[in-house]
């Protein structure tokens, strides 16, 4: 394997919880992306106008965003992160299957709202349980945890494009009229930001015809193996009642001895940590009471801010790029075709969910901080040079790709190094999450206006100008870093444990481990 034995030892003692994490992820995205292609055909459904349909996509982003800074009221208790889990991931399921129902666009948004919460809580659960289990390495996990929401937001926009009406799905007079315009439509929406989108007269009465129901009920399906998963956890963890009452299994002898062995750099960091463990990760307001702040330095809320800012402006580019790329490339100076421009979006978060699948063995050679570095000054560069070829198609292809590919790990690479920087005892992850969700909602408002007001052009311009400050941000952040208070060195102490030579049975070390012996004489050093 491409890692060392340590962190693979490691990942094999906590192969199910990080593959449960991993899966609900996956949940997180396919939750994510199905509401854009799927909007003409809900407008449908609810016999709604476009205007009021497009407040769905609000209701659900800003849902997510609260739910971001409640995820850490749930992380006391491992039991309580688990539970969160399980109804967030069930709560899911249950709303891909409750859409269909939903013939009310106030009924409508609600069932979204109850989605964006439980997707706030799965982002900051689960972040936070990832960087508790692996500290110092992981850096390696968040980026396959990543992975995992970007192959979901591939997923649900294939698994829709079957059903998705070709043309009208009200039938009346004004059907004709309407119906070759909507392909257009359908990739011009953005989250409460009809647009120029306004002039299009789309029926609100008529026979409603649309299959869009199947794709929700197998997204339905799809996603159900998650709160199993997550269920199963539970019960491995005797945390579900009625199974709770056997101990927990007893620790091999080979994964006591990679515990038993840590590195000098481990020995460090880990008797700053563990203090620590308990105090860290509480939720958004839990985080603001002035008992957290005692004895801080100004640093300690520097690092915070400025690492929040740079996900601010980083995400706000995800989500302003993606949902305005189509209504860019259509216009002058380029007018591409229609057609074309649809792939644009897809190329995008197509390079997003390779670049996040590049980056985990990448992860594991390359320092967090050096990852945002190249991110940061990549994303500025793309998009400098996109204001330079503005007039090429091509390049607009080009630098669509290049830019999923920078930004694809920044968020997983930016919450390593700033929980790396606070030492595993601020609230980096929650505030990150929190910042991060933001920017993604305020930029995409902040561009469709400034697109309405001033022209496409200044779709670049801006974008040029939000990268600038990511970058300035981080080299503030980069400033506090060097400024930020290190952890006391402590020696490295080097421990023996020998296990007697002819006697079998269960030996309790000081350690606190149990582990059952052999005949046979082991020394670790």
């Amino acid at each position: 394997m491409w890692w060392d034995e340590r962190v693979s030892a490691r990942f094999r003692r906590n192969l199910q919880p990080t593959l449960t994490y991993w899966s609900v992820f996956f949940s997180f995205g396919l939750c994510i992306a199905f509401l854009g292609p799927t909007l003409l055909d809900l407008r449908c459904q609810t016999q709604s106008s476009l205007s009021q349909i497009t407040w769905v996509f609000f209701s659900q982003q800003f849902c997510l965003l609260l739910g971001s800074c409640l995820g850490g009221v749930f992380k006391r208790t491992l039991a309580q992160s688990l539970f969160a889990l399980f109804a967030s991931s069930l709560a899911i399921s249950l709303v891909f299957a409750i859409i269909p129902l939903c013939h009310n666009v106030v009924v409508l948004a609600v069932v979204m709202a109850v989605a964006g919460l439980a997707m706030g809580c799965i982002d900051t659960i689960s972040n936070m349980q990832l960087v508790k289990i692996y500290q110092k390495d992981s850096a390696i996990f968040l980026q396959a945890l990543h992975f995992f929401v970007g192959f979901g937001a591939l997923l649900s926009p294939l698994i829709a494009d079957p059903f998705l009406s070709d043309t009208n799905c009200i039938l009346s007079n004004a059907t004709a009229n309407a119906s070759s315009n909507l392909p257009h439509i359908r990739k011009s929406l953005v989250p409460h930001h009809p647009g120029n989108l306004s002039h299009y007269d789309l029926p609100m009465k008529g026979m409603v015809v649309t299959r869009v129901s199947y794709a929700f009920w197998i997204m339905a399906l799809i996603n159900l193996p998650v709160p199993i998963a997550v269920f199963f956890l539970l019960y491995k963890e005797r945390m579900v009642p009625c199974f709770n009452s056997s101990s927990h299994p007893l620790l091999s002898a080979d994964e006591l001895a990679m515990e038993t062995r840590p590195t000098v750099k481990d020995d460090l960091a880990t008797s700053v940590q563990r203090p620590h463990a308990a105090g860290g990760h509480d939720d958004l307001f839990s985080c603001c009471q002035s008992k957290n702040f005692r004895g801080a330095s100004y640093t300690y809320f520097a690092v915070h801010i400025t690492g929040a800012l740079v996900l601010f402006m980083t995400d706000g580019i995800v989500g302003e790029y993606s949902g305005f790329i189509y209504s860019y490339a259509v216009e002058e100076p380029l007018s591409v075709v229609h057609k074309v421009a649809g792939y644009l979006p897809s190329l995008f978060w197509g390079f997003i969910t390779l670049g996040r699948l590049i980056s985990i063995p990448v992860s594991y050679r390359m320092k967090p901080a050096t990852m945002v570095f190249i991110n940061v000054v990549g994303v500025l560069i793309t998009f400098l040079l996109l204001l330079i070829f503005s007039y090429s198609v091509v390049f607009l292809f080009v630098g669509t790709a290049s830019l999923g590919l920078f930004l694809s790990s920044t968020f997983p690479s930016m919450l390593a190094y700033t929980e790396d920087i606070l030492q595993y005892k601020g609230c980096a992850t929650t505030v990150l999450v929190t910042g991060a969700g933001i920017g993604e909602m305020v930029l995409q408002l902040l561009v469709g206006s400034i697109i309405h007001d001033q022209g496409s052009y200044s779709f670049l311009v801006c974008g040029m100008i939000f990268g600038g400050l990511a970058f300035t941000f981080y080299a503030f952040l980069l400033f506090f870093h060097r400024m930020y208070p290190k952890p006391p060195s402590a020696k490295p102490q080097r421990r023996a444990v020998r296990i007697p030579k002819e006697r079998d049975g269960l030996h309790l070390f000081s350690s606190g481990y149990f582990i059952l012996t052999s005949p046979t004489p082991h020394v670790y050093d």
